[in-house]
């Protein structure tokens, strides 16, 4: 590392913490209104106490259920290293009963230092399941049970939920389960046998409010002073960081951000994205570097389509916006061919096609839903009198034609003075 120049040893660092969940969430571990401190005491009370207790993890993806939880296994697993054993599970893989019971299974038998049977049925699966239950109880060891996309598991029979709470009403059994889900009714989908068993306890998670964007942009991104960087290259990379945070256009960037989508998720990838566009000769972030991630993350279906379009399907984009502008009510794929054969005789353009040529690139337009038609009768008529629309703006027509790397200027001009005027 001290070979390294000190602005890539920066970046090194900040990647780093922007792809460790613990150390972006151990900022909000610290409260004990957090998510983080409820989950830990529901956990740590049901070892300490040794007694049985189920939670849910419910919130939005990308707002950090799974990043608290494995914070806090580790936290408990440092806690009470020889009481707790960790079983996972998840529905997109396990939401069959047998495929679950066989996991369980074999991960036990891994914890434990078992042989596993692969040819064992699904009853001597559950059987042996109860029998670990018991024995761990007995050993005063509890059984943490992890059941990622929880919905899915709530599918079906639920005969594993059923056996999991069931098996949990021993008095020598010790576990907890713990659901993970983004849907805030998972604990509705569940029968009346299994939630009669469940502990009813739910923990919500949100997308950060907006002054915690604010603490996470600083604990993530300010350098730490006692770091082997450079003092003065600290400071100065921390002041002018400082500078951008209280800069109009950064805050406005920001509210964008927060407006669209504010999760946890898209705020650390939006943040990685303006890492990578440091300028290593500079040594600084800039207002552009988030300028330049802001637009790299914010989707553009619609542009991404004029991207893949001939330049037949762009002439017939541009004659629909013609016809738009002189107030057409109406067009359809004849008034589009005497727009098309209008521009080719006004500037003897060179891409002129044949009429079923032009129809193919006109049906192809369709199917990508950059035009479709006004409304759905009509449909005995032939394709060339079914009046259609355009469903994508001047401005995303303008940038995509600019960002076009073989578009005619023709096109351009047209669009542009349409534009302008």
């Amino acid at each position: 590392m001290g070979l390294k120049n000190p602005v890539e040893q920066a970046v090194i660092l900040l990647r780093s913490r922007l792809c460790n969940p613990n150390f972006i969430f151990t900022l909000f571990s610290d409260s004990p209104d957090s998510n983080y401190s409820k989950l830990k005491y529901i956990i740590s009370s049901s070892v300490t106490e040794s007694c049985n207790n189920s939670v849910l993890l419910l919130g939005p993806r990308g707002c950090g259920k799974l990043a608290v939880l494995e914070l806090v296994l580790e936290d408990l697993l440092r806690e009470f290293p020889d009481m707790i054993s960790v079983i996972k599970l998840n529905g997109l893989l396990h939401s069959d009963d047998n495929c679950a019971l066989k996991e369980i299974a074999r991960q036990l038998c891994l914890e434990h230092q078992l042989a596993f049977s692969k040819m064992a049925s699904s009853d001597e699966n559950s059987q042996f399941l109860i029998a670990m239950l018991r024995e761990c109880g007995l050993a005063h060891k509890t059984v943490l049970f992890v059941l990622d996309e929880f919905d899915l598991f709530a599918q079906g029979k639920q005969r594993l939920l059923y056996s999991l709470l069931d098996a949990m009403q021993s008095v020598t059994s010790q576990a907890v389960v713990i659901g993970v889900s983004c849907r805030l009714d998972a604990d509705q989908l569940l029968e009346k046998r299994v939630r009669s068993r469940f502990s009813h306890r739910k923990l919500l998670f949100l997308p950060p409010s907006r002054e915690d964007l604010q603490r996470l942009l600083e604990h993530a991104l300010l350098l730490p002073s006692g770091s082997d960087l450079p003092h003065e290259f600290v400071a100065n990379f921390n002041s002018n960081l400082l500078n951008i945070f209280a800069d109009k256009k950064f805050k406005d960037i920001m509210d964008t951000v927060f407006n669209t989508d504010s999760t946890f998720k898209q705020v650390l990838t939006f943040l990685f994205s303006a890492l990578c566009h440091l300028d290593l000769k500079c040594g600084f972030l800039s207002v552009e570097n988030f300028k330049d991630a802001l637009s790299n993350i914010q989707r553009q279906p619609k542009l991404e389509c004029l991207k893949d379009c001939s330049i037949l399907e762009l002439y017939i984009l541009v004659c629909m916006k013609r016809l738009e502008v002189r107030e057409h009510e109406t067009c359809n794929f004849n008034s589009i061919m005497k727009e098309y054969k209008s521009i080719h005789d006004s500037f003897q353009t060179t891409d002129y096609y044949a009429r079923d040529v032009c129809r193919r690139a006109f049906e192809h337009l369709l199917q990508r839903e950059l035009i479709s038609f006004l409304d759905n009768r009509g449909h005995g008529h032939s394709i060339e009198f079914r009046p259609v629309k355009l469903l994508i703006s001047w401005q995303e027509l303008y940038q995509g034609l600019k960002s076009y790397g073989s578009c005619p200027a023709i096109l351009y001009k047209l669009v542009e003075r349409e534009t302008t005027t």
